[in-house]
């Protein structure tokens, strides 16, 4: 049976098993980010007085804007496989220290401590710039299904902590100091699952037959950033001097990529503009008590990840994605009621409605995600695909930050 599983995987050319480890490290780059956000109802009793769902993600997003928007100016000169390997290394070894730091401090409070939360919070926005922006101008210039399966493994993050976390905090719940030893088991899986992406890309992508074929067909149009990588697959390419002939080199520059695009990188900074002002900040802070108790903010992450993943889904359906560029971004635009309905629901609806609307920002946000980058980088060469690819990622980012930023602002009013 597991022989004809691998047949099946390597049929194709490797085109299977591609997208399996395409979700595995879509699923790496976020694992260790969101393991931290899960275990919010830990730090929040550990740090009472921090706010750690908000400062814990204020934290990280500047790591990762600023990194990524270094990175994607010189994206043409960077080696892909040096930079997705140190983004992949650097969240298990940040893994690693949050896990080091429990037990050196044996799970005590205290400023120190958060500070040093904090820091393994940084070095995962920089790992994040590394490797998310890498991988996706990487796969650009490959199948569309690379991609959609990259990003769906980044939701299947989301829900996989989350899951983890209910069934490690349900073990634990009864036990003394059950909410510390969830937590230290939750951060060990993520340790290991991170070791795991490192060597799936190391050792696994560069050598599967239809990777080596795009990123030597991107090689062959100008791409100076894929030559380790097809190294590590066992392809030698030999230095493009100036004897080749410009023309066949010649690529679209950056600023001329982004105005061709602007409204796709818009749409991605709205996107998540809106998702980050109210995921997770105001889902495990504002929401009220309701019956469901310290399960409560729990459950509500849970349902965004596991929506935002089926969102990532829905465009394999042709008839089910949008292809217009002008629908998406009304569909962007529109989706920004969700503010007004969060507030009124908070205040006045029941935990079903609130559920009801997370399972919707969570499908829409994964659903116009995938629509965006999937649609963009056609009928570009490899080097420009990589190209756009690092921008429209910025740009995603970005969106983040801001939506971190403005997340602050449910607590006007409430004494902080």
């Amino acid at each position: 049976m597991l022989c004809f599983l691998i047949s099946i995987l390597w049929h194709s050319q490797g085109k299977y098993a591609a997208i399996v480890v395409c979700w595995l490290l879509g699923n790496g780059c976020l694992f260790a980010w969101n393991s931290m956000l899960t275990i919010v109802d830990y730090y929040t009793d550990l740090f009472p007085k921090y706010h750690p769902s908000r400062v814990l993600t204020l934290v990280y997003q500047p790591f990762a804007f600023g990194t990524l928007a270094i990175l994607a100016y010189k994206e043409a000169k960077i080696n892909t496989r040096i930079r997705n390997l140190f983004g992949f290394t650097l969240f298990f070894i940040g893994t690693l220290s949050v896990l080091i730091l429990d037990l050196a401090t044996s799970g005590k409070g205290g400023f120190g401590t958060f500070i040093g939360i904090c820091i393994i919070s940084a070095a995962f926005g920089i790992a994040d710039a590394y490797a998310q922006g890498g991988m996706v101008g990487d796969l650009c210039y490959m199948l569309p299904e690379f991609i959609q399966s990259f990003l769906a493994g980044a939701a299947a993050s989301g829900a996989l902590t989350s899951v983890l976390r209910l069934i490690t905090k349900a073990a634990f719940e009864n036990s003394k100091g059950g909410l510390r030893k969830g937590a230290i088991m939750f951060f060990v899986i993520s340790t290991f699952f991170e070791l795991l992406c490192v060597m799936l890309y190391a050792f696994v992508f560069p050598k599967l037959p239809i990777v080596k074929y795009y990123r030597s067909k991107a090689a062959s149009e100008g791409s100076k950033t894929v030559s380790a990588d097809l190294a590590a697959g066992g392809i030698l390419t030999s230095p493009r001097g100036d004897i080749e002939d410009g023309t066949q080199l010649e690529r679209k520059g950056k600023m001329q990529l982004l105005q061709e695009n602007f409204d796709y990188a818009l749409d991605l900074f709205l996107t998540h503009v809106l998702t980050l002002s109210i995921f997770p900040g105001f889902l495990s802070e504002d929401t009220g008590s309701h019956s469901l108790g310290t399960w409560y903010a729990l459950v509500l992450i849970t349902m965004y990840n596991v929506c935002d993943l089926i969102g990532r889904y829905i465009p394999l359906l042709k008839t089910l994605k949008l292809e217009s560029r002008k629908l998406i971004t009304a569909t962007t635009i529109c989706r920004f009621l969700l503010v007004p309905a969060f507030y009124f629901t908070a205040k006045y609806g029941s935990q079903g409605w609130m559920i009801m609307l997370t399972c919707f920002l969570g499908i829409s946000n994964g659903y116009l995600t995938v629509c965006v980058l999937t649609s963009a980088p056609k009928g570009y060469k490899g080097p420009e695909q990589n190209a756009l690819g690092n921008l429209l990622v910025l740009f995603l980012v970005g969106g983040i930050l801001a939506g971190v930023a403005l997340d602050w602002l449910w607590l006007i009013g409430k004494g902080w």
